[in-house]
């Protein structure tokens, strides 16, 4: 079978949702279908998302993460609000905890500004009791604007919406190839072949396998690296009140363990980073030889293997060791004891990692003609996917034109 659309959106997450959603806002009456592999949207990265509803304090001043974070801020929390989408603005402290870590935390409130957060504020020791009783630190960042939401139901509301607008989404349909035809794209999936006049692949952790079948030189791989969670018992001590992040390693891509009061009552305790082995492999048992073996011929790996050695050793050990895990958390929270925690949910972070073994830090998009490839959307891509969909929907429209 074959069917002809003007837009052809691949991947039921929330940046392909939101994608979508902006094309259809922006000319009702598209042509448009979104496929996703999966019998649900928001199955990956969307549904293991840790729900925070980021500022904009972390990301370099011009960057795409800075823009796209700002405006996608404002964007999220109208949208929850029009919705009626559970969500909260708790804020949330940043929490330097030895004096080496004084200087990125005065980096943090100098970005901040620059990104246009208003409110931040530095805190005393006890200032941070004040806010958090149970955390210990040398000095504290007060991030008002933080806050937290459910990004699944986020994503299941784009979708409602986008079939409201008269786009079909089409679920457990997966990719074989794109191809090229004349001034058109051919999307092979499984069951159906699509001819778009633009085709936008949002394909998260198979992003660049995607991407490859139109551009067999891609100068990136996904590195799949699991997040792990624990989350406090029923009996154990309330023991945090908001959102209490360390002061994150500016040579490491991630924020370090921390502590997210959940939308829906609890909280979660972590992440750590290990790399995984496979691109959706969610427990520590999970296994893919095509990814495993993928990532591990990657030139860029064995560098970042050899950067981050130590660093992954660490990671790998808090895995195994709950003990471990809890003493990392011990520095934000003294109090929290082994048997205050149980074993939480994981996610899968899609990192893209080019061939020199830098870790790709910004958002980045690739267009290839009328064919979008969204190769690298980390966090906090749910916070701005409103954002980076109308980013990618000016751009399709453009050609639709």
């Amino acid at each position: 079978m074959v069917d002809k659309v003007d837009v052809l959106i691949v991947g039921g997450g929330i940046v392909g949702l939101a994608t979508a959603l902006r094309i259809m806002q922006e000319r009702p009456l598209t042509r448009l279908t979104l496929i996703e592999k999966e019998l649900a949207v928001a199955q990956h990265q969307t549904g293991h998302n840790s729900g925070v509803i980021h500022s904009g304090l972390y990301y370099k001043p011009g960057s795409l993460k800075a823009i796209n974070c700002r405006a996608g801020y404002r964007q999220m929390l109208d949208f929850c609000r029009e919705q009626s989408i559970p969500h909260e603005i708790c804020g949330k402290i940043v929490v330097a905890t030895s004096p080496t870590e004084l200087p990125g935390l005065e980096e943090l409130y100098r970005r901040g500004v620059a990104n246009g957060l208003t409110g931040l504020r530095f805190l005393q020791p006890a200032e941070i009791r004040e806010i958090e009783p149970h955390c210990s630190g040398l000095r504290g960042l007060f991030v008002p604007q933080t806050g937290i939401v459910d990004y699944g139901a986020v994503a299941r509301k784009y979708a409602e919406l986008l079939a409201e607008l008269g786009a079909e989404i089409v679920l457990g349909e997966t990719v074989v190839d794109i191809q090229r035809q004349g001034e058109q794209v051919e999307v092979i999936g499984g069951s159906c072949t699509w001819v778009a006049r633009v085709a936008v692949v949002c394909a998260g952790l198979q992003s660049d396998r995607l991407a490859r079948k139109s551009e067999p030189d891609l100068p990136l791989r996904i590195l799949p690296f699991r997040g792990e969670y624990f989350q406090f018992t029923a009996s154990a001590p309330k023991l945090v009140n908001h959102l209490i992040y360390p002061v994150p390693d500016p040579a490491f891509p991630f924020l370090g363990v921390h502590f997210t009061r959940m939308i829906g009552g609890g909280v979660e305790c972590g992440p750590n980073a290990v790399f995984a082995f496979g691109r959706e492999a969610y427990k520590k048992t999970d296994f893919n030889l095509r990814d495993l073996s993928e990532s591990l011929t990657w030139p860029g790996f064995r560098k970042v293997a050899t950067k981050y050695f130590r660093t992954g050793l660490g990671e790998y050990h808090r895995s195994f060791s709950k003990q471990a895990f809890v003493k990392a958390l011990q520095k934000l929270i003294p109090e929290i004891q082994v048997q205050h925690l149980e074993p939480g949910g994981a996610g899968v972070r899609a990192q893209a990692c080019d061939r020199q073994g830098n870790l790709l830090n910004d958002f980045y998009i690739r267009e290839d003609g009328n064919i979008i490839h969204v190769c690298n959307a980390p966090s906090p891509a749910a916070t701005a996917s409103l954002a980076i969909g109308k980013t990618i929907s000016d751009n399709v429209l453009s050609l639709l034109n």
